[in-house]
């Protein structure tokens, strides 16, 4: 309507000046009407400069319009009842597009905030590689993966995994692989799936790394639990009755020999048989133990967390485990960086699992002239409480190294395979990890990250 009525104003100037000019050529040709024709062309310059004014206010109001769409400036505003009729109707129509167009503007916003803040707090990390092997971190996830380290193109994952680089590379959109990277003494196992997508006519891989290290060592630590679940229930169900029945029979044999004291050879002979089946009960009961210490893996108990200070914490596993070591030459020495750290855990489960570390550390230090143990307890660069227990002692060669969490698996005589399977069931109850870091005749490392 308002676009109609400003085409009218204009087709009814034009056709005033046609008039007026039409007019001014019928006075002009006729002799007499001077000052007629004079006033007829001041008419018709008045007309034309009315008509030009009129549709050059609308082309000032268009260039405005136009700019403030091109350069999204919706505070422009449009009131244009001051430059006459018809004005008004133009200017509604201008300011209602500018409205609409700040509204969808807000609404791509506003969507474009919600996929940003999606994409920020997907707990798997997001990374991109473009064509000229620019790599992007795309959430807080990757960001916390990397940590500190600048990681801004495919040369900086050398630091982490020398192949890492060639992996990503190499992957196909669909494939997935798994990679095993290190990133400030901080061991991760990476599931990584590719997908490529086209952003501007330009080729982008977007990559996932799925740490699943606590997911693998979940489920192995839960399957070992099932294995010796239904190996010692088994073994106890079977061996119970025997030495039940061995402990009978040597009381038989007591009861029998009594009633033959006045024959000595059957006396010697029933003494052979009691020797014997004593044999069988020790055995049977030392079975038993045995199995019953195996059964401490599947019955560990939730973790009763508290506030533990570490320096006394340390002092207090010296007293119960450090106080002969001096008598047999093993120097030792604790630190605690800041000596006020403390963390959460339960206190029981960690003292028991440093004893046996230090236990360990004793027995591999034990043929070594000049030994020494050192425990240190710091914050890592994530801020997480890392104890390292170190010894100078013989090292662990690789097969030994591959299989020392693994339970049943000892290279001690008297040794039950139990101690480190046990350490690493109480780190990861404790959301952490414990890792082996050693060196054949320079000595052996354990740390455990909390």
């Amino acid at each position: 309507m308002g676009f109609k009525r400003f085409s009218l104003l204009i087709i009814g100037r034009t056709i005033l000046a046609v008039v007026s000019a039409i007019l001014l050529a019928v006075l002009l040709s006729r002799s007499g009407y001077h000052m007629a024709s004079i006033l007829v062309t001041l008419i018709l310059f008045g007309q034309l400069f009315e008509l030009v004014r009129f549709v050059s206010q609308t082309n000032v109001e268009l260039v405005r319009f136009f700019d403030a769409a091109r350069h999204a400036d919706y505070s422009q505003r449009f009131d244009l009842t001051r430059l006459g009729a018809g004005f008004d109707e133009l200017g509604k129509a201008f300011g209602d597009i500018l409205n609409r167009l700040q509204q969808a503007r807000t609404q791509q916003e506003e969507s474009l905030r919600h996929i940003k803040a999606v994409v920020e707090h997907v707990p798997v990390p997001l990374i991109s590689i473009t064509a000229n092997d620019k790599l992007t971190l795309w959430n807080n996830s990757a960001r916390r993966l990397f940590g500190i380290h600048a990681v801004t193109k495919l040369d900086d994952l050398a630091q982490f995994h020398p192949d890492f680089a060639q992996q990503l590379v190499s992957l196909r959109p669909g494939e997935r692989s798994l990679i095993t990277i290190m990133i400030d003494g901080m061991q991760h196992q990476l599931s990584i799936a590719a997908t490529e997508i086209i952003v501007a006519q330009q080729k982008e891989i977007l990559i996932s790394l799925q740490d699943i290290r606590s997911e693998l060592d979940a489920a192995q630590l839960e399957a070992w639990q099932e294995l010796v679940r239904v190996l010692t229930h088994e073994i106890m169900n079977s061996i119970t009755p025997v030495a039940s029945l061995a402990k009978t029979a040597v009381v038989l044999v007591d009861d029998v020999t009594e009633q033959l004291g006045n024959q000595p050879a059957l006396v010697e002979e029933l003494s052979d048989v009691k020797d014997a089946v004593n044999t069988v009960a020790r055995r049977s009961d030392g079975l038993m133990q045995f199995v019953t210490s195996y059964r401490r893996l599947t019955r560990l108990p939730a973790p009763n967390k508290q506030r533990v200070a570490l320096l006394p914490l340390l002092k207090e596993i010296e007293l119960l485990a450090c106080q002969h070591w001096q008598e047999k030459h093993i120097q030792y020495q604790f630190s605690v960086k800041p000596e006020s750290l403390s963390f959460d855990a339960d206190k029981e489960m960690i003292t028991q699992m440093l004893i046996n570390l230090l236990q360990n550390a004793e027995h591999a230090v034990s043929q070594v002239d000049s030994a020494y143990i050192v425990v240190e307890v710091y914050l890592n660069s994530r801020g997480r409480v890392v104890v390292e227990v170190t010894d100078n002692g013989c090292g662990i060669d690789d097969e030994v190294k591959a299989n020392v969490f693994v339970p049943f698996y000892t290279t001690k005589r008297d040794g039950s395979g139990v101690g480190l399977a046990l350490t690493r069931q109480i780190m990861l109850v404790h959301g952490g990890y414990v890792a082996l870091s050693t060196e054949l005749n320079v000595g052996t490392t354990f740390s455990l990250t909390f």
